[in-house]
């Protein structure tokens, strides 16, 4: 009965930490910004703050999507948790959590609710700071310049006197300073080499990738994470980082899922913790 109760706990029974508000919201209020001239269709859209192009490629027998994301302000790449609640096993699909907060894009997150410890920094608050030993996190700057770190080798306060504001921590590091950091033998843990992916790129400052790649298809393989840094390499990413895959890898864009999720066989969207968007 104790083996059953950890398998629960660890899997299923929902604990909610912390409730987010609109008064104690994670993200910058940029609800007020007009957006000026919209100008939207299926792979495209434009107002006076936020350009995003979606193209899909075919590369090692698999269907790669890819959101090019010019903004003029960092304060439009977001993070946003599942039913806004921080907490262990509060999960739902991507597509829901990016219509609840208005996303015009959306990706699956670091799924930080799988984890015991980890770095968790969203808007600047921490929501859990136990490192996880050799942990490589994505710190993305309120400036809008982003570096990858290992948890090792900085704490979480010091990150946020440097002015951190949203950490990613999944990975590993796929690019850095515009050299691919891992190899033909790098993986997640005991993942298969070919899998499904989600990662996000930074070009420049304010400019973003947003790339998801289907898999576990007879249509789509899925791709190593050397394929995925040698692809995202291809864009040109000064920065590029790994975020969860498989079952979660998911792309939303303008009210409807573009991928195609696979979950247990089906193509069919896994819910997750959380997200990361481009909204006001």
């Amino acid at each position: 009965m104790f083996t059953i109760y950890i398998a629960l706990d660890t899997f299923v029974i929902k604990r909610v930490y912390k409730k987010i508000n609109s008064v104690d919201s994670i993200n910058k209020d940029t609800s007020t910004i007009v957006e000026g001239d919209v100008t939207s269709s299926d792979d495209y859209y434009k107002d006076d703050n936020i350009e995003i192009s979606l193209k899909k490629y075919r590369q090692y027998d698999t269907d790669i999507y890819v959101a090019d994301i010019i903004v003029s302000d960092s304060s439009y790449l977001k993070t946003a948790f599942a039913s806004n609640s921080y907490g262990k096993n509060v999960v739902d699909k991507t597509s829901n959590i990016a219509s609840s907060n208005n996303a015009i894009l959306a990706i699956n997150g670091d799924y930080y609710g799988v984890q015991e410890a980890g770095y968790v920094l969203k808007g600047g608050v921490i929501y859990r700071n136990t490192k996880r030993s050799n942990q490589e996190d994505l710190v993305i700057y309120e400036d809008g310049t982003s570096e990858i770190i290992n948890e090792n080798d900085i704490s979480l306060e010091q990150l946020v006197k440097n002015g951190a504001y949203n950490i990613l921590s999944f990975g590993p590091g796929l690019i850095n300073n515009g050299v691919i950091t891992v190899d033909k033998n790098t993986e997640v843990d005991k993942s298969m080499q070919s899998n499904p992916r989600t990662a996000i790129g930074i070009i420049d400052t304010n400019h973003y990738v947003f790339v998801v790649s289907d898999g576990r298809t007879s249509v789509s393989e899925g791709l190593s994470l050397f394929e995925l840094a040698t692809f995202m390499n291809s864009l040109n990413c000064d920065i590029a980082y790994n975020l969860d895959g498989g079952g979660s890898s998911t792309m939303y864009f303008n009210g409807s899922v573009v991928n195609n999720p696979t979950t247990n066989g089906r193509i069919k969207e896994r819910s997750v913790s959380d997200i990361v968007y481009i909204g006001y």
